[in-house]
């Protein structure tokens, strides 16, 4: 069963979405402000955070900057409905997606339930798991690291499986729709920038290329490939 922890300062929001996603078969333990908030996270004991930006003591921007320091625990952020910025921000500082506020529970555990299943190791039928090594980059499934010329990179569940979908296909390119669909589990909206911010966050990780290219390319209308050389 997995545990989530619910950091939000609204108490009566926190128990309306514990009793749901209860019945839903997570187990759930919330906290009202942030500094609390990054302790609980940080102590090992859950599976996923669903954070708030406006907290008291430490607002959630913080609380996920602090935690990226040390952790790669998927975390879900609740933005203010219409409010750009705060999703921007919350994917570019590492958070694995976004729901605005006011949500429908059962959206929200979809969506918990899509980076969860994002966040487990893969392994085939010998139990070893997927691997890729293409240009100098290793991704082993079954422990969920990937390196870079030798050196791990810190990714999210999200930047790993948009790593592990573009590596399979290097030197094609993948249109966004089939890319969203594959890794964030839904279909694109119209002016859903998630997934490009995710492919922003993921470019800075590998950087480019000792000649100076870049390694994962935007097909301007159509999508991303993961150039070859």
């Amino acid at each position: 069963m997995n545990k989530i922890l619910i950091i939000d300062d609204d108490e009566e929001l926190c128990e309306l979405v514990s009793e749901y996603l209860t019945v839903e078969g997570f187990t759930i333990e919330s906290v009202n402000d942030g500094q609390s908030g990054l302790d609980r996270a940080l102590s090992g004991d859950y599976d996923m955070v669903i954070l708030d930006v406006m907290l008291p003591k430490m607002n959630g921007f913080d609380v996920l900057r602090n935690l990226r320091e040390q952790s790669k625990l998927p975390v879900i952020m609740l933005t203010a409905r219409g409010d750009d910025m705060e999703r921007i921000v919350g994917l570019e500082i590492g958070a694995d997606d976004y729901l605005p506020k006011p949500f429908n529970p059962r959206e929200l555990a979809a969506r918990l339930r899509a980076i969860l299943r994002r966040s487990e190791p893969v392994l085939d039928e010998s139990g070893a798991g997927e691997k890729l090594d293409i240009d100098g980059i290793q991704v082993s499934a079954a422990s969920r690291i990937a390196t870079c010329d030798g050196v791990e990179l810190n990714l999210t569940s999200v930047e790993f499986e948009l790593l592990s979908e573009l590596l399979r296909e290097a030197g094609k390119i993948i249109k966004k729709d089939d890319l969203s669909e594959r890794v964030l589990e839904r279909k694109l909206s119209p002016f859903d920038r998630s997934l490009d911010m995710h492919i922003s966050n993921l470019r800075k990780k590998l950087g480019v290329r000792a000649d100076g290219s870049e390694r994962i390319k935007t097909i301007r209308s159509v999508g991303y490939i993961y150039t070859l050389v």
